[in-house]
């Protein structure tokens, strides 16, 4: 079990089972009204998915009911990592095991790492416990249960290797965020989408879903320098590669426009974040560079290789 402080990893994953099923919303009863799906039936074709929350004292937001819809209703399986809080959340999560002893699944760090490295532990737990499709979200539900939902059926029917939450204020469309915060992070989301070389919307939306991959594993495997910026470095690395594990292409990405998304009060990512955030973002491009010339060398590298071993035989006349 690894070792570390501050936020809660949950990582939620679905029974394996074959073909699709249909659940209703109604099917749990709650005296909270607000969190409950907004469509009656929710359709799971994708079985054996993982989904990590990573959360820091977040008793006075955690919110038991949707957790436990997750579970009873979707047929997800709960591991909850606390990363070091101070206040009751460890409570909180004891009565969600206790609620679901077989199902759900509560670990400890024993410092503060950050939301970056409780995300990135929590999606290699996941994928130790075999889950074929990951993912990870707030643990606020700023992103409503049954977006989460909605998001992992898009793989289903598409072979996309990353399905992204955006947050896109349409008509029609029930996103609610400040215009502060709307247009801090349009100016961050332009300066991530030229650093990635992808035409990316929205990078730090905070729901984000993904194949089981080499590229996935390979991605994972060293701490993100970034505690706010991290989705775009694992983007980068993504798209990067490896000789290990081959890079992800643009049209490997499926960016899915929110219906509902909600601002919560109470949030760790303050302006000043924001801002720090824009820093990392300089020295992850920096990171990035270095490895695309690093892959570009490894596969120059490898082609030479190839033309030693296997020369061409000299043309006979006939």
């Amino acid at each position: 079990m690894p070792a570390g402080v501050g936020h809660v990893v949950l990582a939620l994953t679905i029974a394996g089972r074959s073909g699709s099923y249909h659940t209703r919303a109604e099917s749990w009863t709650s005296t909270d009204a607000n969190w409950l799906p907004r469509r009656a039936k929710l359709r799971a074709a994708v079985s054996n998915v993982s989904i990590v929350f990573p959360c820091f004292n977040e008793a006075k937001r955690l919110r038991v009911e949707p957790l436990l819809w997750l579970v009873r209703a979707q047929r997800y399986e709960l591991v909850l990592v606390d990363d070091g809080s101070s206040d009751a959340t460890p409570a909180l999560l004891e009565q969600i095991r206790a609620a679901e002893p077989t199902r759900v699944h509560v670990m400890r760090f024993e410092r503060n790492r950050g939301k970056a490295e409780a995300v990135r532990q929590g999606v290699l737990l996941a994928l130790t416990r075999g889950a074929a499709i990951v993912g990870y979200a707030d643990s606020d539900l700023s992103t409503p249960v049954d977006e989460l939902a909605r998001l992992i059926e898009h793989f289903a029917n598409h072979d996309a290797a990353v399905i992204m939450g955006s947050r896109v204020a349409l008509l029609g469309l029930d996103i609610q965020r400040s215009a502060v915060r709307h247009y801090v992070g349009r100016v961050f989301a332009t300066a991530a989408s030229l650093t990635l070389r992808l035409r990316v919307y929205d990078t730090q939306c905070g729901a984000k879903f993904f194949r089981a991959t080499p590229a996935l594993s390979r991605a994972l495997a060293r701490p993100f320098r970034s505690r706010w910026a991290f989705d775009v470095e694992l983007l980068g690395r993504l798209l990067v590669g490896g000789a290990a594990a081959g890079a992800l292409e643009e049209r490997d990405f499926l960016e899915v426009p929110l219906q509902q998304w909600t601002h919560m009060a109470g949030s760790k990512l303050r302006l000043v974040a924001m801002l720090r955030a824009g820093a990392d973002l300089a020295a992850i491009a920096l990171d990035l560079a270095q490895e695309r010339r690093a892959a570009r060398t490894a596969a120059s590298e490898r082609t030479g290789a190839a033309h030693v071993q296997s020369p061409e035989r000299p043309k006979q006349d006939h």
